[in-house]
């Protein structure tokens, strides 16, 4: 019976040490999903959620970089809803790293929620939350 336990342990702590992310998902540090669909931002997050996963928080400019062979505009998961102009991932992390666009943010009429733009380098850009967007959701594995 011990070394049944012992077996049981050892093998749930490899699984934690090799997961993998779901079918569907690409792999690089996270685990991403672009959706198929198109929605506001709080649907987009809820959708999220319902995946055990939350709208996509930027860390890196390798993951900027990653990010920038996507060929559509997506919600990301940076807001300034609580408060204007005080940027805030789904996370709670610290905005510390941006890309945003030309003259952006600009908060044309209560722009509160990020998403990627159409240009090359996937520039930041803000918007109303409740325009539609495909948008990636991220986990860690």
């Amino acid at each position: 019976m011990q070394i049944f336990l012992v077996i049981l342990i050892i093998e749930s702590q490899v699984n934690k040490l090799y997961k993998t992310c779901p079918v569907g998902w690409s792999f690089n540090h996270s685990c991403y999903l672009l959706s198929e669909r198109s929605g506001s931002w709080d649907a987009a997050r809820m959708d999220c959620r319902n995946r055990g996963a939350d709208l996509l928080v930027i860390n890196s400019p390798e993951e900027q970089n990653f990010l920038s062979t996507i060929t559509t505009e997506v919600w990301i998961g940076l807001n300034d809803k609580e408060q204007e102009g005080m940027w805030k991932w789904v996370d709670g992390t610290p905005l510390t790293l941006t890309n945003w666009g030309r003259d952006q943010p600009d908060n044309g009429g209560e722009e509160d929620c990020v998403h990627l733009g159409g240009d090359k380098q996937k520039s930041w850009n803000d918007l109303w939350c409740s325009s539609s967007y495909q948008w990636i959701c991220e986990k860690v594995p």
